[in-house]
């Protein structure tokens, strides 16, 4: 049975929106190919017809999760007091917990550097988000410079947060990281 263009489509389309989550919630090496089709009613062997690999899938749907984070930077960086409000956003409980719809660096950036190729998409997200942070603490050589702290420091207490078994130790982390950077921001 023959399915048309539009339909083959929206099936890669629900594929990578899958992959997406998944390997923000699981990452990638835990996201096997057999489970993510099947839950979406799939074969594994249709896949073939949307990606030449695992490795494609990997660079595309980082790309996806890329461009839902652009989105919500800019409407946050457009608000008053952005950095600090992004902050308080990425070191959020909701952030920790939703990491499916969450930034995919603290989950997949380290597997990323593993792969043996680094990803050029990984480059530009983070080079987005040191050009956001940079011009909120008011651009030059100094918020450049700082702006590799901050985003190191946002995606490494994310990360720690979700490592660990006891919530208040989570939630401790997030708080002193969160309270750290925020008085930083404004200060």
């Amino acid at each position: 049975m023959r399915y048309s263009q539009d339909h083959k489509a929206q099936t890669h389309q629900r594929i990578v929106k899958e992959a997406s989550a998944r390997f923000r919630r699981d990452g990638i090496g835990a996201t096997g190919l057999q489970p993510l089709m099947k839950a979406l009613g799939l074969t594994h062997g249709g896949f073939y017809a949307h990606f030449k690999s695992k490795d494609e899938l990997v660079e595309t749907a980082l790309r996806d999760a890329t461009a839902q984070l652009r989105e919500y930077c800019e409407t946050t960086f457009a608000a008053q007091r952005p950095l600090a409000s992004f902050i308080e956003d990425y070191l959020s409980v909701a952030h920790r917990d939703g990491a499916e719809r969450g930034c995919p660096l603290p989950t997949m950036a380290a597997e990323l550097g593993q792969r043996g190729t680094p990803s050029a998409i990984a480059d530009e997200a983070i080079g987005a988000h040191l050009t956001r942070i940079a011009q909120s603490l008011g651009g030059g050589e100094a918020a450049d410079q700082q702006s590799v702290m901050v985003l190191s420091s946002l995606v490494g207490a994310l990360l720690l947060s979700r490592s660990v078994q006891d919530p208040a130790l989570s939630e401790r982390i997030l708080n002193t990281a969160r309270d750290a950077l925020v008085s930083q921001a404004e200060g």
